[in-house]
């Protein structure tokens, strides 16, 4: 599962790239992907650094009809491309959009069958499309910044060519990012990033629902996502500084004996204010030498002792960085423009100086050293991944040199600081760690005088207001009210300043008031890859009921108060209303019995309200399933406009997609919630499918290969295909963990098949 992303070093706010800059995209396919994941994995693009989002606009997803287009979710949550695009302006993230077929990986390239050859229908359509998106440009304070295959598009320029496309699965990707990196231009655009699910009948032909990327649906990652957190930490910072640099016009880095090995490579990039050796070693061994560098400072070569890179991976060296103002640190007004770093044998992703002290933060695969030119002694102490350790200064030169150990973790990433001058004045965000959407939050703040605490100012998020109450002469508390319609998990920078310097920030998370799930809802399966829902659905015994946990996390560092009342036509409640408190950021669980009426069978609406400390509805659907009988039911079930339909008994679950030709998805053991059908399912047809519900009940499905009729009988479910013969068998007889699957081909035109412990 994907962990917690805890930055150890606050960003500054994003700011406008420079013309030249290189762009890093992810690719991220909307329309593909479940609408209620939508938010969650934008927030976490950018809190690794990602600015830039790049799609396609599927002509034939949105305008399956002539004149019947869909851009705001009508007919399916997917389509909703305005809300897509405001979400991305409100994360402060750009779009690259490609408006034109074809569309890569997808049903028809985008191109849809009505307007095939048809030039005045496309015609019309990019001119629809383009009234649709102009308010949402940069020009007009919108996301939109790139148009890619659509010259004149919205007058928005291309992406800076060359275009570098990278897969997130490749172990070879952070090597092959470095070498676009190496000539400071063009872009860089990251695909297979998330796991994919084409909306039911529009996979490209020959694929299943899902195409495997580098981030499951739960979140959890694969080793490869490495290189793009690494790139996209490094250009989070050095992307403003590449748009000046270029590379030197003579070969500058050599190892000071002899010469680069067979698999490494060496280049550099100079401005007058920071410059970078990336090296890169594709051999399967770690490679160690001095090397000669340019010196853009002294105008002369250096040496750069003891770099060390391990096999496979490239590191980012920063030779000759400006510690000033205009160079990597965004906030160093305290340092002077001759202070500078002169070589770091570890890759450096950030810089800052506040209260005096100087924070780095590197990607240390191995044990490095940092020198550093200054303009006084350091005050110390020096702190190297949380502990003290020693430095070395020259009275001379006026250099300090700094150990840096290895770095732990994925990406290596290890923080250092140095105190370099005891501050004259200093001011602190206290236990600044998290904020509540939609609500006002106290952040206390300290200064070292009353006379800073009067002259100084909280500087805050565009468009926030906050509230100062002085508390004593050297306390504010500021209360701060965040926007309603912020992010979950998204990050918000918060800062101290007097007299034009910052001397104190925070990066703090954002979350809304409470979380809430139910959780006995179904989930939905792919193999063994398992979908969170934006539809909660349980299944009730009407006889004996069913006990159902409301769960709320409380996400505010206060003790709150919550009702809890659950309603629905047809059922009974016990308690139907109940009240819990719930200390700050802590989980309970409320306990609901249910019972149903009689004649309730099938699916059935209901609804969990939660009110108090947060205020939330959550539709539920109730599964009534008659004891030693099944239920026939139908449901969007992953949020692509089109229903899945469902039949289940108290053992068993079956779901199918009427859009596939009634591709059979998954077939649940219920105890253990395990699938026991691969990922791309079976008996998919070629076209849609037509669905009814027969007595019994059961399933029949029409397709282009015949008609099928589908029963559950205990834990057994029977399929027979009336006309033409069943496809050929997919599955075989195994036992999968507990459970036991039993494939019986009783004939052509019938199969059973049996799930048991």
């Amino acid at each position: 599962m994907r962990a917690a992303i805890l930055l150890l070093i606050a960003a500054s706010a994003a700011v406008a790239q420079p013309v030249g800059a290189p762009i890093q995209a992810v690719e991220f396919q909307y329309y593909a992907y479940p609408r209620n994941l939508w938010e969650r994995e934008l927030v976490w693009l950018k809190s690794i650094g990602v600015r830039t989002v790049a799609f396609s606009i599927p002509w034939n997803w949105h305008q399956p009809e002539a004149g019947k287009p869909d851009f705001t979710g009508r007919t399916s949550p997917r389509r909703d491309l305005v809300s897509f695009i405001r979400l991305l302006r409100r994360l402060n993230l750009e779009a690259w959009i490609r408006p034109l077929p074809p569309v890569k990986n997808w049903a028809g390239n985008g191109q849809p069958e009505w307007a095939a050859h048809d030039r005045r229908a496309l015609r019309a359509w990019q001119r629809d499309l383009g009234r649709l998106l102009e308010p949402h440009t940069v020009s007009h304070g919108g996301a939109i910044a790139w148009a890619e295959g659509a010259p004149g598009f919205l007058d928005l320029p291309s992406p800076p060519a060359p275009v570098t496309v990278l897969s997130a699965t490749d172990p070879l990707a952070l090597v092959r990012s470095r070498e676009a990196l190496a000539v400071a231009r063009g872009s860089l655009l990251w695909e297979g990033v998330e796991n994919t699910l084409y909306p039911a009948g529009w996979q490209p032909p020959g694929s299943g629902p899902i195409r495997r990327g580098a981030i499951g649906f739960s979140g959890e990652e694969a080793p490869t996502t490495v290189a793009l957190r690494r790139e996209a930490a490094l250009l989070k910072n050095w992307a403003p500084l590449l748009a000046r640099m270029r590379p030197h016009p003579k070969p500058s880095v050599k190892p000071v004996q002899g010469k680069l090995p067979a698999g490494v490579t060496a280049h550099q990039l100079v401005s007058s204010a920071a410059s970078a050796v990336s090296v890169i070693n594709r051999n399967g061994q770690p490679w160690r030498a001095d090397l000669q560098v340019w010196d853009p400072v002294t105008r002369r070569s250096m040496t750069v002792p003891g770099v060390e890179v391990p096999g496979g991976e490239s590191l980012w060296l920063p030779v000759a960085v400006s510690l000033a103002v205009g160079g990597l640190c965004r906030e160093c007004a305290g340092l002077a423009p001759a202070e500078r770093i002169v070589y770091a044998t570890a890759e450096l992703h950030t810089l800052e100086f506040e209260n005096g002290l100087l924070a780095m933060e590197f990607s240390a695969p191995v044990a490095a050293e940092v020198v550093l030119q200054l303009a006084r002694k350091p005050s110390g102490p020096y702190l190297a991944a949380g502990s003290l350790d020693h430095f070395d200064f020259d009275e001379k030169t006026m250099q300090v040199r700094l150990h840096v150990p290895a770095g732990k973790g994925p990406g290596n990433r290890v923080r250092v600081g140095l105190a370099i001058e005891p501050p004259e004045h200093s001011a602190f965000l206290v236990e600044a760690r998290r904020l509540v959407i939609g609500r006002k939050n106290a952040v206390a703040t300290s200064y070292s005088s009353a006379e800073l605490a009067q002259r100084s100012r909280l500087r805050l998020p565009e468009g926030w207001n906050a509230r100062r109450i002085p508390k004593s002469p050297n306390e504010i508390e500021y209360e701060i009210e965040v926007p309603g319609d912020a992010a979950h998990g998204d990050w918000a920078n918060l800062a101290i300043e007097a007299d034009g310097v910052l001397l104190g920030r925070a990066r703090v998370q954002l979350f809304r008031p409470a979380s809430v799930r139910v959780s006995q809802a179904i989930r939905m399966h792919y193999g063994q890859e398992v979908l969170p829902l934006d539809l909660a659905v349980a299944a009730i015994d009407p006889r004996a009921g069913r006990n159902l946990d409301v769960t709320i996390l409380n996400n505010s560092t206060q003790i709150q108060n919550y009702t809890v009342e659950t309603s629905g036509a047809g059922f009974q409640f016990f308690p139907p209303k109940t009240e819990i408190s719930i200390g700050g950021t802590m989980e309970r669980a409320v306990g609901i019995r249910i019972f149903a009426d009689e004649g309730r069978e099938g699916l059935n609406e209901a609804r969990v309200r939660v009110s108090g400390g947060a205020d939330v509805d959550i539709p539920v659907r109730l599964v009534v399933i008659p004891r030693g009988g099944a239920a026939a039911w139908h449901a969007d079930l992953d949020g692509d406009g089109y229903q899945e339909w469902v039949l289940e008994n108290q053992r068993v679950r079956a779901v199918f997609s009427a859009q596939d030709g009634g591709r059979w998805l998954s077939f649940i053991w219920k105890d253990s919630n395990a699938n026991v059908l691969p990922e791309t399912g079976v008996y998919a047809a070629v076209g849609p499918a037509t669905v009814r519900v027969q007595d019994g009940p059961g399933l029949e499905i029409v397709t282009s290969a015949g008609t099928r009729k589908v029963r559950l009988d205990g834990g057994s479910l029977v399929i027979e295909q009336q006309g033409t013969p069943l496809p050929p068998e997919a599955l075989k007889s195994e036992k999968r963990g507990d459970v036991t699957l039993e494939v019986r081909r009783e004939s052509p035109n019938r199969a059973v098949y049996t799930l048991a412990k």
